[in-house]
């Protein structure tokens, strides 16, 4: 009967060790996974926010704006348009 007893003192004192390392495993995995949903709310409002900006900067006018600012551009004229034509040898054969 003291085996007996003995044994299952030992099952009851590892099965309570086992339920203390699942019960910390699943307090730590929870931890993790909010603080992978946080860092994907955050990733989501900078995506949007990007979105925006992005949208901002490539309207017409500011590319115009950065265009003729930046880089030294105008707008094509006829007067500073030149025209290159193609002309075809006389001997040339289809």
């Amino acid at each position: 009967m003291t085996r007996l007893n003995l044994l299952l003192l030992v099952a009851l004192i590892a099965s309570g060790i086992a339920l203390v390392r699942v019960s910390y495993d699943s307090r730590r995995l929870y931890a993790a996974l909010d603080k992978a949903q946080a860092e994907e709310r955050q990733l989501e409002v900078d995506h949007e926010r990007l979105q925006a900006d992005k949208q901002s900067q490539a309207t017409p006018s500011r590319v115009e704006a950065v265009a003729r600012q930046q880089l030294a551009m105008r707008t094509a004229t006829p007067a500073v348009t030149n025209y290159v034509t193609y002309a075809r040898a006389s001997g040339a054969t289809q």
